[in-house]
């Protein structure tokens, strides 16, 4: 069954982990998308990998930094221009996560940053594209990559609360745009050895599925949750994929430190 007809896609944070892997499975599906990612290394990878394996989908390059207004704007015109229309936008850019970001650690920088890139650049892209489905008059889908740690601390708060912030912002959308036909979901990755998570092998005795998961896991649940052929009844809801790790909480309160 084709999972899609002629509906175009934007995935943010394409060049590497999960993003990558859910822009290259829908460019395999044969649907026209803009990989978008701060790094031209790992965008120029992703499309390279898409040429490589013959994806029908054309895959198109976008660099930019979406903590910033402008650039965010930019990606919106020059989607349009190179596509025609976005149908299904998926938001998986994330800034690089570090231990030392605790509670007494992270900067106002990095707490600015992470907040931009997660939470505002997902709001104003997601408002934008839904305005042009409603002009359109068409159906549409979105998915918003949160995380276990938007109900789970995880010691990085900057990290955590913008999750846990995007997942009501899902909520939100769903029953705002479900009038319209637009369907917007969440996926909840787990301990995903991809991007910028650098994955402990000791974790996956955390798992009950026993390994740590790859973000290649991810990508066919993407496809389904964005696809109307399958998913079309589905919104406003988080689709965890993480081997059963949500049945645990395995990490300890933080070591601050001497604190100031």
């Amino acid at each position: 069954m084709r999972l899609f007809d002629d509906e175009c896609a934007l995935v943010t944070g394409a060049g590497n982990g999960i993003g990558r892997a859910i822009a290259l499975a829908l460019v395999r599906e044969g649907v026209p998308t803009v990989f978008a990612d701060l790094k031209p290394e790992t965008v120029e990878s992703a499309l390279a990998q898409a040429r490589s394996e013959g994806a029908s989908g054309r895959a198109i390059a976008w660099v930019g930094d979406l903590a910033e207004p402008a650039e965010r704007e930019r990606l919106l015109v020059e989607a349009q221009q190179a596509l025609g229309k976005v149908d299904l936008f998926v938001h998986s850019a994330s800034p690089p996560r570090h231990e030392r970001d605790h509670f007494f650690g992270v900067d106002e920088a990095t707490w600015t940053r992470m907040r931009a890139v997660n939470l505002d650049a997902g709001v104003h892209l997601a408002r934008e594209l839904s305005r042009a489905m409603i002009r359109r008059k068409a159906p549409g889908s979105m998915l918003m990559l949160t995380s276990l740690h938007a109900e789970t601390p995880r010691n990085l708060p900057h990290y955590s609360t913008t999750k846990a912030a995007m997942a009501m912002l899902v909520k939100e959308l769903a029953k705002g745009l479900g009038r319209y036909g637009i369907r917007v979901n969440a996926m909840v990755p787990g301990a995903i050895a991809a991007g910028g998570f650098v994955a402990r092998p000791e974790m996956s005795r955390h798992i009950p599925l026993g390994r740590l998961g790859q973000a290649d896991d991810l990508a066919p649940m993407a496809l389904s949750v964005l696809s109307n052929r399958v998913a079309g009844y589905v919104t406003g809801t988080s689709i965890v994929v993480d081997g059963g790790l949500a049945l645990t909480n395995w990490f300890d309160p933080p070591d601050f430190g001497e604190i100031a």
